[in-house]
């Protein structure tokens, strides 16, 4: 019976693992086409923000309807209807893109988010419920680490494939709106990649995770830790994507940098995401010391990879080129390793790791506004590593001590609240478009200021 158990939580955790690459595949390559979309319809900083407020005001309108939702349709049939509606969001661009409409557009990323919603109001507490409470953030971290895969890929695809020809063909004299069909073809392969997800899923039985069915699930609204885990998420979200979509501005004003190459290396910041969830689902598990050591090295190892193919593939005129750059893998390794002793500091401790990391992102923030360009932009790529545990230690956090029957509605409420990926950037570019691209970046040192307050002394309340 236990191994039959056993069997079923596996079964549970590879479908989510699944579930998490792709919401995190579709978030990130939106937030590259943002600098497409603003090559593509002739923008300012703000306007083309809207494709992120559009895309996360999603999170606001329907995150506490879809906890509702998925607690009568069960975590299953959220799953799907978040497919169908990521789907069809997908489809929608093709016209977009056709007769040039930049609201249409925005109503498909709109509809795309819907979709995610629905995945991600469902996966979270999923995967926090599928086993021990003590072991759910290690849980977190390892399908936030693929995630961090998907999110990593899809800025690095969006550069070499979409951006860099797109950019290419107007310096043939292209117009831009013959440039802006390069979006289509990537979304409809989503799209129809994810319906063919969706009828998979049908098919599968999934392990039930039921609470106790006596507790009603409007006590979540009396748990402070869920309301402070919300705030938690909305100052974190905003920063993340705040910070990734300023990095073009930051390179393009200070650095000299072409704008295919500046959304290339926003691939590294999602990289060292990635890099650091790997070490949090090993650190906070219950791995032997000898075993978590050993684990660690090779994500170390994998780390240089990264850092060194994202930084030297291109393309150009057409062709994948590859021009090696050993030293800026170095480099990479370098900020991973100084990510894997920072988190040992953590001692398997969310609260604490969660604290250490958000003053870490407050200084290389403030390094990125003060030193030039050269160095402050390795600032602003390693945050990355430093947000990595951020998302699933806030979430844990938050619905600690709760029951698998709160769980949707506390799932709702902490989702609603990753709107301030809306809020944030698009703050952020209005700053940008007035001030500068530096003085934007004061705001997220605010955001991560208060997920500090939030690990040390917020998450404590009960």
């Amino acid at each position: 019976m236990e191994q039959k158990t056993n069997g079923n939580l596996r079964l549970g955790m590879t479908f989510m693992a699944s579930i998490f690459f792709i919401f995190g595949f579709i978030t990130n390559f939106n937030i590259a086409m943002k600098d497409q979309v603003q090559l593509a319809f002739a923008l300012t900083n703000f306007e083309a923000q809207l494709v992120n407020f559009s895309f996360f005001i999603a999170y606001a309108v329907f995150s506490f309807l879809c906890g509702f939702i998925i607690k009568k349709i069960g975590y299953k049939n959220g799953v799907i209807v978040g497919l169908i509606l990521v789907s069809l969001g997908s489809y929608m661009f093709f016209p977009a893109v056709s007769v040039l409409s930049y609201p249409l557009f925005l109503l498909a990323v709109f509809v795309m988010a819907t979709g995610v919603v629905f995945l991600q109001t469902a996966a979270n507490p999923y995967v926090a419920a599928l086993g021990p409470q003590d072991t759910a953030p290690a849980r977190l971290n390892l399908t936030q680490a693929l995630n961090g895969v998907a999110t990593t890929i899809a800025p690095f695809l969006a550069g070499i494939l979409v951006l860099a020809p797109a950019v290419l063909a107007i310096k043939g004299g292209a117009s831009p709106a013959d440039a802006a069909n390069y979006v289509k073809l990537p979304f409809v392969i989503i799209g129809t990649i994810v319906v063919i997800i969706a009828i998979g899923i049908t098919f599968i039985k999934l392990p039930n995770i039921t609470g106790d069915e006596t507790i009603s699930s409007k006590s979540v609204f009396k748990k402070p830790q869920v309301w402070l885990g919300a705030i938690g998420i909305f100052c974190y979200v905003g920063a993340e994507v705040g910070t990734a979509s300023q990095i073009a501005p930051y390179l393009l004003s200070d650095h000299n940098t072409a704008l295919d190459v500046a959304v290339k290396l926003s691939a590294i910041y999602w990289g060292g995401a990635m890099v650091g969830r790997f070490y949090g689902s090993i650190l906070l598990s219950t791995l032997s010391s000898a075993k978590k050591y050993q684990y660690s090295a090779m994500v170390m190892v994998f780390a240089f990879f990264v850092g060194w193919f994202i930084t030297s593939a291109s393309v150009t005129d057409g062709q994948f080129v590859f021009h090696s750059q050993p030293m800026n893998g170095f480099i990479f390794l370098c900020i991973a390793v100084a990510n894997f002793f920072l988190m040992l500091l953590g001692k398997g401790k969310a609260n604490v790791a969660l604290g250490i990391f958000g003053t870490v992102n407050m200084l290389l923030i403030l390094a990125a506004v003060m030193l030039p360009a050269a160095i402050g932009m390795w600032c602003l790529l390693s945050i990355g590593f430093f947000n990595s545990i951020m998302f699933p230690n806030i979430f844990s956090l938050g619905v600690r001590d709760l029951d698998p029957s709160e769980m949707p509605l506390a799932s709702g409420i902490i989702n609603t609240l990753i709107v301030g990926g809306a809020v944030i950037p698009l703050l952020m570019g209005g700053l940008t478009d007035a001030f500068s691209a530096r003085g934007a970046l004061l705001i997220p040192v605010i955001c991560y200021a208060y997920i500090t307050f939030f690990a040390l002394k917020g998450s404590k309340i009960r």
